[in-house]
């Protein structure tokens, strides 16, 4: 006898299909014809099923999806020869980069637990993370490069619940997950589609406005951070939905509440500590503190998953150096939630964040036209990881800095100034 998720009873059907229905025309934008590759927890299946009948209803040529499973992932740990961290899917990422250089477009459902591997060996889990990295490559390149229409959403899967919500029965920890997902999603209203557009048209403000003042750093001070990003040659400012290489108009990423551009990679100076943990391949890292020379990050410390973080660091050159700068004012829905989701997309929606790693080719003046000589000229960085991490909150003021020195104000204790 086969099981298979159902729907629990705590989450709301329709709201949860709507969701899947803003995934695939909002996040997506998918287009008649085009193809799906959807990766997701087993958990999400019901989500998959609605993001599936919604995309054949747009018009999808073919949707395939690719399952992970929290036991088999920790079988791996508990029972896997040494050799095996060093191993990768290589075949099934080259198949992926293959699917988006064919035009397909790239859902991704979020919901694992944040914790599931905090008990495992962290040198195993750096040793794997490494492989699948370097594996992944070639996919992620199509996808950081906005060659594709691509969309993350979330599924509040029983595992993330419990990890949020520790003092509540699973039942009610999932309801309350599931009702804070849908409300960040825009998907607890009438319209979720027309309440995008507005949300889009707020955030393409913002971005105008930095745009057009060309900043040439931003500086970044409050409790245990005097930090000067410099910003790419030529960067741009985005936020909201994008424009893809294809030519077709997307929201990467729901929720989303941020601006951000491409830092320079060789112009950030001085030190930087974070305001919310960051929950990383099943290790929380706490009370991050670090110090950029040359953009280069010489000095790190964290009062929980220090060696994870090291390690991450360690991934390979341009893993040291930032990727991506966003701003979030504090007054952001998910900030005011309240909750701590352990969970990037969310948690990076509710403060200003910096990324270590690879850098979004989208966000330069006619990105979509630069090569990669070019972009590493103009200051972007390039790297196997690109993850976020926040330092942003109502006690942090950010300044921008004009190329002859002198300062506007951006962020004031957390808000637009």
């Amino acid at each position: 006898m086969t099981i298979v998720p159902n729907i629990q009873t705590s989450i709301d059907p329709i709201k949860l299909e709507k969701l899947g229905e803003v995934a695939v025309k909002v996040g997506l934008g998918l287009e008649k014809g085009q193809d799906l590759v959807i990766t997701a927890p087993i958990a999400a299946l019901p989500l998959v099923r609605f993001i599936t009948k919604h995309a054949y209803m747009a018009g999808a040529g073919l949707v395939s999806a690719f399952y992970s499973d929290e036991e088999t992932t920790l079988a791996r740990y508990q029972h896997a020869p040494d050799a095996s961290f060093d191993k990768a899917s290589n075949w099934l990422y080259e198949g992926m980069a293959k699917a988006y250089e064919n035009g397909a477009a790239r859902l991704a459902i979020a919901g694992d637990n944040p914790m599931l591997l905090s008990g495992q060996d962290p040198a195993k889990v750096a040793r794997a993370n490494k492989a699948n990295s370097m594996a992944y490559k070639p996919a992620l390149e199509k996808i950081a490069n906005f060659d594709i229409n691509w969309n993350i959403v979330s599924y509040p899967n029983p595992s993330w619940a419990r990890q949020v919500f520790p003092d509540l029965p699973e039942d009610a920890a999932v309801a309350k997950l599931a009702e804070a997902i849908f409300a960040a999603s825009r998907v607890n209203v009438a319209d979720p589609v027309a309440a995008w557009a507005e949300h889009n048209a707020n955030l393409r403000k913002r971005s105008t406005w930095l745009n057009g003042e060309r900043f040439a750093a931003l500086h970044f001070t409050g409790p245990g951070t005097d930090l000067t990003v410099g910003l790419a040659d030529g960067h741009e400012w985005h936020g909201g939905a994008s424009t893809a290489k294809n030519g077709i108009t997307c929201n990467p990423n729901i929720p989303t509440e941020e601006v951000f551009t491409t830092p320079h990679a060789l112009r950030v100076e001085g030190h930087v500590s974070s305001t919310k943990p960051l929950s990383h391949q099943g290790t929380l890292i706490d009370n991050i503190q670090v110090r950029f020379e040359g953009g280069r990050i010489v000095e790190a410390k964290a009062s929980k998953g220090e060696e994870v973080l090291n390690k991450v660091l360690d991934t390979d050159e341009g893993a040291r150096r930032l990727g991506e700068v966003a701003l979030v004012p504090h007054s952001s829905p998910i900030s005011a939630s309240g909750i701590l989701f352990y969970n990037t997309l969310f948690d990076e929606n509710a403060s200003c964040h910096i990324a270590l790693g690879q850098c979004y080719s989208k966000c330069f003046l006619n990105g979509a036209s630069l090569t990669q000589e070019e972009i590493k000229a103009q200051g972007g960085n390039s790297s196997l990881i690109h993850i976020d991490w926040m330092i942003g909150s109502d006690k942090v003021d950010i300044d921008g800095i004009k190329p002859d020195g002198s300062k506007v104000p951006v962020m004031r204790r957390g808000e637009w100034a």
